[in-house]
């Protein structure tokens, strides 16, 4: 008769009870691990972020840098414009005889009476343009006087007066402008009224632009 044993009852050891189990500290490794590449991904995103800001405004930056160039070219180009608008006239368009003062001067008599002569000159050239004054069906010397009335007769008796800068180059321009109109307008249409129409609203837009009379009025 087979005797039984007593049963012994297993005792795990003390030191494996508080033992440290290597999965455990693997599993930890790895959310420190985690925890730290989400931190380093939010530095990144900050860096990102700082880094675009100062893309911004080193893009306004150039924009401001682009448009005071151009402002500056803009300046320059019509600096230029205006030395050669003002030496063409000067050599071009009638001026005084003498090297004295220009008698002309602002509430003379002379001064009135070139100032009528202009304008008169502007609307007599406008009927001889419309057939009004010497009618007829086919192109004669008078309307073709008319149609070169502001240029021939209008301008050079401004530019006779002792007018004022902005004035004066606004007579050298239109010195320029008009005879232009004249040459390409009968291109496109045959008719001494549009041509002497169009020189007459180049005339007073001319006068409106460097005289500023927009600005006056507001």
């Amino acid at each position: 008769m087979n005797t039984l044993l007593p049963t012994s009852v297993y005792k795990p050891p003390i030191s494996s009870f508080f033992s440290i189990n290597p999965s455990i500290l693997r599993l930890n490794y790895r959310f420190r691990t985690k925890n730290f590449s989400v931190r380093a991904s939010a530095n990144e995103l900050d860096t990102k972020t700082v880094e675009e800001e100062d893309g911004k405004e080193e893009s306004v930056d150039v924009t401001n840098t682009s448009s005071i160039g151009a402002s500056v070219s803009g300046a320059a180009i019509e600096k230029d414009l205006k030395k050669v608008v003002q030496k063409t006239a000067a050599t071009f368009a009638p001026r005084a005889s003498t090297a004295s003062k220009n008698p002309a001067v602002p509430g003379s008599t002379l001064y009135t009476v070139f100032e009528v002569q202009a304008y008169a000159s502007m609307l007599l050239g406008g009927a001889l343009s419309y057939n009004l004054i010497f009618p007829s069906n086919e192109p004669d010397i008078w309307r073709l006087m008319g149609m070169w009335s502001i240029w021939m007769f209008t301008i050079p008796s401004l530019r006779a007066r002792d007018c004022s800068k902005n004035e004066k180059e606004a007579l050298n321009y239109l010195f320029l402008v008009v005879p232009l109109l004249n040459v390409i307008i009968p291109f496109f249409l045959k008719s001494f009224a549009v041509v002497w129409s169009a020189d007459t609203v180049a005339f007073f837009a001319m006068y409106a632009w460097k005289l500023g009379w927009p600005q006056k009025r507001e």
